[in-house]
């Protein structure tokens, strides 16, 4: 059965990232900081889809090291994956600003936010692309965008974290030939949606927030479709 690997998978929009992906028939690597969380989530996901493999590994993304060790176990362990979906992040402080930001909080936000982000792919993919077969799919924000409303000032080490993900994404997307050696790479901005970050007063809730995910995940894909960018609601987005 097709193997997709899925962060942040505990809880909001990993969690539901990972049942959409199980619902899909895709046996799942479930990656997340709290153990416990994961432990919980992995049970839930048993009770609804019998069919498939659910396996874990808990590391917190923050340490770089400790993320290396367990992406090395995960492609000693397991076979290549479909799916890559990267769904973990953090916000940053609300008054972190180019001039006010510590060291300290530049440095949480961005080894969550980006520096995981490329050493999960940069440990993972190259089989995926060696394979010919695949989806990145990475979850970013509206709020890292270079044009566009609401896309300049405050929150700094996000804004830039997500960036620098969007660059990253458009990068990789053109290293792998943009979709014509198998390997697909996007971004999504899944809006303002009700999470531990996004808050309970939020407009959509995780599942609304998780549906373009999967739909980039699943979605046929043909010679002349496009990769490598950014997207809300199944549509491509200016970044």
């Amino acid at each position: 059965m097709a193997l997709a690997v899925v962060t942040g998978a505990s809880r909001g929009l990993g969690f539901e990232s990972a049942r959409g992906l199980a619902a899909a028939g895709y046996d799942l690597v479930m990656i997340s900081k709290n153990e416990s969380g994961l432990s919980s989530a992995k049970l839930a996901l048993e009770s609804e889809f019998a069919d498939q493999r659910f396996t874990t590994y808990a590391v917190d993304l923050q340490d770089l090291q400790a993320t290396r060790i367990v992406v090395d176990l995960i492609a000693e362990q397991q076979p290549t994956a479909q799916i890559l979906m990267l769904a973990h992040g953090v916000m940053s402080e609300k008054m972190s600003k180019v001039l006010k930001s510590t060291d300290q909080e530049w440095r949480r936000v961005m080894a969550i936010n980006l520096d995981s982000v490329f050493t999960i792919v940069n440990g993972l993919a190259p089989a995926m692309a060696a394979a010919r077969e695949g989806r990145i799919i990475i979850y970013s924000a509206c709020l890292g965008r270079m044009s566009g409303p609401g896309n300049a000032g405050g929150l700094a080490p996000y804004r830039v974290s997500k960036a620098g993900v969007n660059a990253l994404v458009r990068n990789l997307a053109h290293e792998t030939g943009l979709g014509s050696r198998g390997l697909l790479v996007d971004a999504i901005c899944p809006n303002h949606s009700r999470t531990d970050m996004g808050g309970p007063d939020a407009p959509r809730s995780a599942a609304e927030g998780a549906a373009t995910a999967i739909w980039l995940a699943t979605r046929e894909f043909n010679p002349g479709d496009t990769t490598g960018v950014l997207w809300e609601d199944n549509q491509i987005v200016p970044w």
